[in-house]
């Protein structure tokens, strides 16, 4: 068999050519070290690429900041630490025209590299129809004699980068879900894989059914020891050691692109050149003390160095993720919901405490996420939701594919959406793309959800500019939208419409805190006859939120 083992340098001067569409496989690992050199390599060169991954994360602003993009094909375009939030280089990207963006829900990118993986004209889809994704060359409403059919366009890049747990000499390699987008990519890819692995091992005996790509859609195999950094590696059973997401060097990823994006770069991507100067950067004790964040134990350190704040006043925050917490409980009775999906930030944390309290009381539904999760437990001391330490106790480990194409909206399960967006319209519609004056960060699963969930709660503040009459982009239909629960009261869907439905107790009248929510929204909404007075959000129902976001990160 062919030994594919050599450097991480020439792999990338092989195997990636100027021009080239590269996808950049996530899975939970979320990076690469073939991307990492990919931009040093080509820094200030002005190759022209295209870059298909589902979601760019802070250390996408490598491949802007180096000049190597003119286009970019994802569902994601922001930062995910401190906060899932909009990251300014890429958003001065694409509002200047300097590189092109074509927006997918992460479900919708999936399923175009999944055609071209399978040699078919097209994929069926549920997602993105209603949306102004919709618009896109690479989707069609097509008539059938079902009834409309949405269908999607194959989408194969020329060369996929990827990081797996174990490779043999024949370039066979071994992962573990969850996996988010999977390994279509990999197989759609026209030349082939280039692939950073943790370890290179003779043979792969007795393990067939950890590989995922075989070795002869591999063009080049390179050892790189924490070749995921700063996301993590998931490697149970296999001849490796995992270890968790470098979350503070995301942070600061983040936040350099705030600043001296250029320092950063120098500092990880240009200046170390080879992987183990960059583990050197890195040092050793950081590199053990990710090992051991692996522990599904490690959470134990977290609570103790962050107790929960008790002294702190409720927020806005939390009394909109109380009354959402609630709200969740609520429509799962209501649709006998299975499972409760839930976006990143406020949404999360209130899906969290709405099903640990309706599992408390008896009833059996459970937590899944896009990543390939499905009856996680979220550990306190963490509001993240691709949280690694979760996966070894987790039931049922898969991909966004089976979570967002089969779970959501299948017929084998209920399930409820829980969302948050930066706007929200009288229609339901939500919007986490762009607005007028600025771009944002895209769907992430949040259409496919929005699209196929038997309900959707979404949970935002009061405020007229969050709660326009018409949207600026759609990104999620809201027909599915059951409930928006603000911080001032709740809106529910009540024949076809969202109408006023209930508002906290307080002190004056109830007449006035109906106006004051009536004024937040950008319309004058209906008002049911009989508006209902719910109990004010308690420090207890604030507590329950705050043990898993210690730090107010989302909260505050």
């Amino acid at each position: 068999m062919q030994i594919k083992s050599t450097s991480l340098a020439d792999a990338i001067e092989r195997h990636v050519h100027p021009g080239d569409s590269v996808h950049v496989m996530l899975g939970h690992s979320r990076w690469t070290a073939a991307a990492r050199e990919m931009a040093r390599q080509f820094w200030g060169t002005d190759p022209g690429f295209t870059l298909v991954m589902t979601s760019l994360g802070a250390l996408g602003a490598l491949f802007f900041e180096g000049g190597l993009l003119r286009r970019v094909v994802t569902a994601y375009s922001g930062n995910s630490f401190p906060t899932y939030a909009p990251n300014p280089i890429f958003a001065r990207a694409y509002e200047s025209g300097a590189v092109e963006i074509e927006h997918w829900s992460i479900l919708t990118l999936a399923q175009r590299l999944e055609a071209a993986a399978r040699g078919l004209p097209g994929a069926v889809t549920g997602s993105i129809v209603g949306s102004s994704m919709a618009a896109n060359d690479a989707f069609s409403l097509v008539d059938s004699p079902l009834g409309p059919v949405g269908l999607l366009a194959p989408l194969a890049p020329d060369v996929a980068l990827v990081h797996a747990a174990v490779a043999d000499r024949a370039g066979n390699l071994a992962f573990s879900e969850p996996l988010l987008e999977g390994v279509w990519g990999a197989w759609a890819a026209r030349r082939g894989v280039v692939a950073t692995v943790e370890k290179v091992v003779e043979d792969l005996t007795g393990l067939g059914y950890r590989v995922k790509i075989p070795g002869h859609r591999v063009l080049a195999v390179v050892e790189t020891p924490f070749g995921a950094h700063p996301g993590g590696c998931f490697a149970p059973g296999l001849p490796v050691r995992s270890y968790g997401e470098d979350v503070p060097f995301w942070i600061e990823a983040a936040r350099a692109a705030r600043g001296d994006f250029g320092a950063f770069a120098r500092t990880y991507a240009l200046e170390p050149h080879d992987h183990e100067g960059y583990l050197a950067v890195l040092g050793q004790e950081r590199l053990e003390w990710l090992v051991g964040r692996s522990d599904p134990a490690s959470w134990l350190d977290d609570a103790e160095s962050h107790p929960v704040p008790v002294d702190e006043p409720i927020s806005a925050w939390e009394v909109a993720a109380g009354l959402g917490a609630r709200e969740v409980g609520v429509t799962v009775d209501r649709h006998n919901a299975d499972a409760v999906l839930a976006g990143a930030g406020v949404a999360n944390l209130a899906a969290w405490v709405a099903v640990a309290r309706a599992r408390a009381e008896g009833r059996p539904v459970v937590l899944t996420a896009e990543l390939g999760l499905w009856g996680y437990e979220p550990t306190p001391a963490d509001p993240y939701i691709f949280n690694h330490r979760v996966f070894p106790t987790t039931p049922f480990l898969s991909d966004a594919s089976t979570v967002l194409g089969l779970v959501v909206g299948g017929s084998g399960s209920t399930v409820i959406g829980c969302l948050g967006a930066a706007e929200v319209d009288r229609e339901g519609n939500l919007n986490s793309t762009r607005l007028a004056d600025r771009f944002l960060v895209g769907s992430g699963g949040a259409n496919d959800v929005a699209s196929r969930a038997a309900a959707c709660v979404v949970i935002t503040l009061a405020r007229p500019e969050r709660l326009p009459a018409t949207v600026a982009y759609v990104t999620s239909p809201g027909s599915r939208v059951s409930s928006v629960v603000t911080n001032l009261g709740i809106l529910r869907r009540l024949d076809g419409a969202l109408r006023l439905a209930a508002v906290p107790a307080g002190p004056g009248p109830l007449a006035d805190r109906v106006r004051e929510l009536v004024a937040s929204c950008g319309w004058e909404p209906d008002i049911v006859p009989a508006v209902e007075e719910l109990p004010p959000v308690g420090m207890a129902e604030a507590l329950a939120l705050r043990e898993y976001d210690r730090e107010r990160v989302f909260l505050r």
